[in-house]
């Protein structure tokens, strides 16, 4: 890997237990290590959402031991692409940032059935956003 300074994103949804953790857990599985990834809330709950868990474990990503983490200025100012998911949470504006507002249900009270298509659809934008900040290097 060259010098270059990875590309940092961070997802931020209110309680940091459903949408914003599993983008987070996506671009980190299908980016690697070309991106840093962070996950935040405004109010984190006390758990992930276990039906965004079982959703994930069923294509093979493990977030069980993850934990929601309290939104600060210092994760947003450290990060080049700040993506909120559609939870009309309020981020920090720093100047220099690019902000995104995804618009995306809530899986918060919702079982598996109702989740797997969240994240499907969180799964594609993934997959659009790597392709803009961190392709694949060309041999």
């Amino acid at each position: 890997m060259s010098d270059a300074v990875l590309p940092s994103v961070l997802f931020v949804c209110v309680h940091n237990a459903g949408r914003s953790q599993m983008a987070a857990a996506f671009l980190t599985q299908l980016a690697g290590d070309r991106v840093q990834v962070r996950s935040a809330g405004s109010a984190p709950a006390d758990s992930v959402n276990a039906a965004v868990v079982q959703a994930l474990t069923e294509v093979g990503i493990d977030i069980s031991a993850e934990v929601p983490k309290v939104l600060t200025a210092e994760a947003v100012q450290a990060s080049d692409v700040v993506i909120t998911m559609g939870c009309g949470d309020t981020c920090p504006v720093f100047p220099g940032k690019r902000y995104l507002d995804w618009q995306l249900t809530d899986p918060a009270g919702q079982g598996v059935d109702a989740v797997r298509p969240i994240r499907d659809e969180i799964e594609h934008r993934i997959r659009g956003l790597i392709e803009e900040i961190a392709p694949e290097p060309r041999s």
